[in-house]
């Protein structure tokens, strides 16, 4: 299979990741998934609406603030604020939705396919597919 046709494949191609959900407290998942892309040498920007930096990285307010050249955003919230978390992904042109476990919503997985969004949705984990570790 191709890069064209793998959809985590084309949403690693981003040149800087969205990571909505992400937490100060480490033991969190949102903490983890913004440490994963710092691991793997990725730029990551947090969004969280009461913070200004995350391990070290930027914060915004929402996912209107991210810079342009984030394409792909990683969500780990609850499946509820998943759907506010897209529709704000569609008014921004966010090419790419990553629903990490837990955060899946059928709404907003139908509402990313009806605005041409690749997304993923199915279990996938970032923290396996990049190699996470624990430091």
């Amino acid at each position: 299979m191709n890069s064209k046709d793998d959809p985590i494949a084309r949403f690693l191609q981003s040149p800087a990741f969205g990571v909505v959900g992400a937490s100060r407290r480490r033991h969190k998942y949102g903490n983890k998934v913004l440490r994963c892309y710092q691991q793997a040498g990725r730029r990551a920007i947090a969004v969280n609406p009461r913070e200004t930096e995350i391990e070290g990285a930027n914060c915004v307010a929402t996912v209107l603030e991210l810079p342009e050249e984030v394409r792909s955003l990683s969500v780990i919230t609850p499946p509820a604020v998943t759907e506010r978390i897209v529709e704000q992904a569609i008014a921004k042109g966010i090419e790419h939705v990553w629903m990490q476990p837990g955060a899946e919503s059928e709404r907003a997985v139908a509402a990313c396919l009806a605005a041409g969004i690749n997304v993923i949705a199915d279990g996938e984990c970032l923290l396996v597919v990049l190699g996470y570790r624990e430091r």
